[in-house]
């Protein structure tokens, strides 16, 4: 024990209450924030695949039937 003893090396000092409960409150709406966060990209990224699975498919689909007619627009009167 080499240190000089003083009131800052005696005594630790202690959180306010109100500094206390707020840093617990930042601290949970980070953590549902990045819940949240993560939520979505997986949602994003889950409906990605099925959109590009979905499409591939119709593509395949399409080629295999055959060139795709267009419609025939009606003759406008003039």
């Amino acid at each position: 024990m080499t240190e000089k003893l003083t009131k800052d090396t005696l005594f630790k000092p202690v959180n306010s209450k109100a500094f206390t409960k707020a840093e617990v409150t930042k601290r949970v709406a980070e953590e549902i924030a990045r819940n949240e966060a993560d939520t979505r990209n997986a949602k994003t990224l889950r409906l990605r695949a099925a959109r590009l699975e979905m499409e591939a498919r119709q593509a395949k689909e399409a080629s295999a039937a055959g060139a795709v007619k267009k419609a025939k627009r009606p003759a406008s009167k003039v």
